[in-house]
């Protein structure tokens, strides 16, 4: 058979549902190779969507994603996505073509060193030089993409190398691999330190947004009492109606649960990561004993040095802890604990009695959007934030009861991954509602993969906060300096170009259209939706200026 058909093959036995990508003539080998396979290659109408619809697929199946592009321009635009998904570890694979190799060691037409240009953004990347070991490249790609951490990975396939004629067969991946158990010692430790705490707090990161991890958590919590606020990208390991939920942590600005924090005498991360909540924003002093449960080390940081560091699988370490609990690791509600989850709660509820109340204020205010929003999605329907102001009001009004259904990318933090991403999600959930919340921004900058949802025929809803700024970075400068400034632009007729994209799509015009607008959007099944939220964003500052002065006591 050609390398190409031998390549498709390897994919096929890695149970590759979708390759999402743009063509070009140095991947038309594999692309020919596709034609009658189980494979289904959903072209996009930028390397960067393709790479983004990857990224969401593997958050939410487990599965590496896999993207596809030419070489040269193609594999460049690639990068972001791939970028976003490796440091917000989201398994992926992503492939590239290649000129072929008889003048890939001079100056020539697209011709790059990709591999280079992946190496930083990948935990692995190579090119083909022989169309021998496909298998074990591929096998290996697929394998580092999902081992712990999840990340991407890259392989690149010449265009010469695709040709060749190759008698071979695909390494089909075992069923299981068993990741390493914590050993007693270091259980033993961690008991010791749970028992000795006085005010023991969870951070809960990216790590715990797995099924078998999320079920331990929840054991640990009702057994301990100790309370646990979950990073961004943590959202929903823990229920946030779990009475010992503190709700997301790590705004820049300072919270009700910064005092937990910062009253802890002991901080037990679990599944955490750095990229999430710096530990010099709630370790101020290096003051406290520090529990680190991760499948990873830790990485080296001075404000982050762990007491006690378990390094193995975190369900089973989670497991092996709460088989060794007895009633001294149990501590009674901490008064302060219980006020910050009150004063949370009561913020949250308010905002959603305002918006059932406060039918006039119009722009909408945030908190009233992500009422009426939470109100109308089932617990596992699925919410993906795009990058900007909005995506911290998610991560602070959002409540969230289950593990990868409010989807924030918060590690290379990305604008542009909500549309693609809402496609992708749409095309793997279909009997789940799917919203991509953008501002309008971020929107615009993937806004052409809708035409690519219509063309899928799955239907995510996009909700648009429209402000014509780029709202976030007005809001960091109106803090440090006061004023604004490169931040604004002109909004297009959203709902005129998104009607010409296919999509189902109405622009607000009244507080109290909105919540009728989302009902309607969730009953079309048909085509994608488009609803186009302004926004008012003054209440950014406000919140800035209140947290600041926040005291749960």
């Amino acid at each position: 058979m050609r390398a190409s058909d031998l390549f498709l093959r390897c994919l096929e036995a890695e149970g590759v549902e979708y390759v999402f990508g743009v063509p070009g003539e140095e991947n038309a080998d594999l692309l020919m190779s596709m034609r009658e396979s189980s494979v289904r290659f959903v072209p996009t109408h930028h390397e960067a969507g393709a790479a983004f619809m990857a990224d969401v697929y593997g958050r939410l199946t487990g599965q590496p994603g896999v993207c596809l592009s030419t070489l040269g321009p193609g594999a460049a635009n690639l990068v972001t996505g791939v970028a976003n998904a490796n440091m917000d570890n989201s398994p992926v694979v992503a492939i590239t073509g290649q000129g072929a190799t008889t003048r890939l060691h001079k100056e020539s037409h697209q011709a790059m060193n990709v591999v280079n240009m992946f190496s930083p953004i990948t935990k692995w990347t190579t090119s083909l030089r022989d169309e021998t070991t496909i298998p074990e490249v591929l096998r290996k790609a697929f394998k580092l993409a999902v081992a712990e951490k999840p990340g991407a990975t890259h392989v690149e396939l010449p265009e010469d190398i695709a040709k060749h004629e190759v008698e071979s067969a695909p390494i089909v991946p075992p069923e299981k691999v068993r990741r390493p158990v914590p050993d007693e010692k270091s259980i033993e430790a961690a008991l010791d330190l749970i028992a000795r705490a006085e005010r023991p707090v969870l951070l809960v990161g990216q790590g715990c947004v797995r099924t078998r991890v999320s079920r331990q958590l929840q054991r640990f919590v009702e057994t301990t009492g100790i309370y646990a606020g979950m990073t961004f990208m943590g959202k929903g390991a823990l229920s946030d109606r779990h009475e010992r939920s503190l709700y997301a942590v790590g705004l820049g600005s300072r919270d009700y649960v910064t005092e937990v924090f910062e009253a802890a005498d002991l901080v037990i991360a679990v599944g955490y990561d750095m990229v999430e909540w710096p530990p010099a924003r709630w370790n101020i002093g290096r003051t406290k004993r520090l529990l680190h449960i991760d499948f990873d080390p830790a990485e080296v940081d001075d404000a982050y040095r762990p007491t006690v560091e378990i390094v193995g699988d975190v369900a089973a370490t989670l497991w092996a802890i709460n088989e060794g609990l007895t009633d001294e690791h149990h501590y009674e509600d901490v008064h302060l604990h219980r006020r910050v989850r009150e004063s949370l709660t009561e913020e949250i509820t308010e905002a959603g009695q305002s918006a059932e109340a406060e039918t006039g204020d119009f722009p909408m205010k945030p908190q009233r959007i992500l009422a009426e929003l939470r109100a109308e999605m089932d617990d596992e329907d699925i919410l993906i934030s795009d990058v900007g102001a909005h995506k911290m009001w998610i991560a602070r009004h959002y409540p969230t009861y289950s593990p990868n259904t409010c989807i924030i990318s918060n590690g290379f933090c990305s604008m542009g991954i909500a549309v693609p991403g809402g496609v992708s999600a749409a095309l793997v959930e279909p009997e789940r509602r799917v919203v991509a919340l953008s501002g309008d921004g971020g929107f615009m900058m993937n806004m052409a993969e809708l035409a690519t949802a219509t063309r899928l025929g799955v239907a995510p809803v996009n909700v648009v906060w429209e402000d014509n700024d780029y709202g976030l970075i007005s809001w960091k400068q109106e803090v440090e300096f006061g004023h604004h400034f490169g931040t604004e632009f002109t909004t297009p007729d959203l709902v005129a170009v998104s009607q010409g994209l296919g999509c189902h799509a109405r622009r607000i015009e009244s507080a109290d259209e909105f919540r009728p607008a989302l009902k309607e959007a969730f009953d079309r099944r048909d085509k994608p939706s488009v609803i186009v939220v302004p926004v008012d964003y003054r209440e950014n500052v406000k919140l800035t200026k209140r947290l600041g002065q926040l005291i749960a006591r």
